[in-house]
């Protein structure tokens, strides 16, 4: 797998002891209300809110909670006023990183990233200085001891994927964005749980950091990962494995 898909499979693992629950549950809000903004709040006519909800629903997040953000969202709610904005910039070893930010305060918001790379050793880019490297896509994992090539290849194709990749323990089905909720439906439906499933950003070449530098990169990325206003951070990095689930644990 690349290095960005090792390493959201391991934070799903986490999630499901994660005792920042609270704060998971923000971020799935934030992305509900601003699906819901940005197209119909019903769900079936609107992907990207199927998509949002879905996730929701897979972190046990009550209906109500999922029914309040759409509302606040649509506007038939009052809430607060929230702008989606993306930054990038490079960790160490040059390693490409891409962040998609939801904030009510852009310039509190910038001033704690740019606090954050430059205290880890990287550095905030100009728009567009990385996002060249990113396509936005679907990408479920699924542990090849859950599923056979051709069962998985038959349902995932007929649900809307666009690709399957065998990569060591894994296989990697691809879909477009809007095919996301429909293919993870698909393989649920089939009882094949998914290692991990998102929306993504797949970084069309990545970069080999090993040793102290491993290190060095994943903790930057952690603490972009903790700010409050960050909803997902990508990156570009290539690490085993292995070294990465020793610097998870």
């Amino acid at each position: 797998m690349s290095g960005h898909s090792k390493w959201a499979t391991i934070k799903h693992k986490k999630a499901a002891t994660d005792a920042k629950r609270g704060k998971v549950f923000t971020r799935l809000i934030r992305e509900i209300q601003i699906a819901a903004r940005e197209g119909d709040p019903d769900p079936e006519a609107n992907p990207r809110l199927r998509t949002a909800v879905a996730a929701a629903k897979a972190q046990s997040m009550p209906a109500d909670n999922i029914k309040r953000a759409i509302l606040r969202g649509s506007g038939q709610l009052e809430g607060e006023t929230l702008e989606e904005i993306t930054y990038e910039g490079y960790a160490p070893a040059g390693v490409a990183v891409f962040i998609e930010v939801v904030t009510d305060n852009r310039k509190r918001t910038v001033a704690e990233l740019r606090h954050i790379f430059s205290k880890n050793g990287g550095n905030l880019g100009e728009s567009g200085s990385v996002a060249w490297i990113f396509s936005k896509q679907s990408l479920i994992v699924v542990n090849r001891s859950q599923a056979e090539e051709e069962q998985l290849m038959e349902l995932a194709l007929g649900a809307g994927a666009e690709d399957l990749k065998e990569e060591g323990e894994h296989w990697e089905v691809y879909s477009s964005p809007e095919a996301h909720a429909d293919v993870l439906a698909a393989l649920e439906a089939a009882g094949i749980p998914p290692a991990s499933a998102a929306v993504t950003r797949i970084p069309s070449s990545t970069v080999k950091v090993e040793g102290k530098q491993a290190g060095s990169v994943i903790r930057m990325i952690e603490k972009l990962e903790e700010q409050d206003d960050v909803q997902d951070v990508f990156a570009n990095f290539d690490i085993e494995e292995s070294e990465l689930e020793a610097l998870a644990t």
